[in-house]
């Protein structure tokens, strides 16, 4: 299993992800091989934050030239995370019927990402 670091490689800032993140979307850069649950088990690993829905999008790499060479850029994948702005302590019954709740402490915000609300 590949490590938080290897799948997310770094934010992705424009001026629409800037707006989307007063909904709680966060857009990053990720592996090109990583899946949407192992996108999702690393933002929260990384930011402690209570992950709701991952989508993702492939672009292709352009066709760049410099002087007389011409190449490919690389493929990459782009998530937009969406985060619980207001997470609530998960509760479920064991096989007793006792009623126990799960309070992991989770943000509301990744102040990491690198812009201010």
């Amino acid at each position: 299993m590949r490590s938080p670091e290897d799948i997310i490689i770094k934010p992705f800032i424009t001026e629409k992800s800037n707006m989307e993140i007063g909904s709680g979307k966060y857009t990053f850069i990720v592996d090109v091989r990583a899946t949407k649950t192992e996108i999702k088990m690393a933002v929260e690993k990384l930011f402690q934050v209570k992950v709701i829905q991952v989508n993702t999008i492939n672009y292709a790499g352009k066709m760049k030239r410099m002087g007389v060479h011409q190449g490919p850029r690389p493929n990459w994948k782009k998530a937009i995370v969406k985060i619980d702005l207001d997470p609530k302590p998960v509760s479920y019954l064991t096989k007793g019927g006792k009623e126990v709740a799960n309070n992991k402490k989770y943000k509301t915000s990744i102040e990491e990402f690198g812009v201010a609300q």
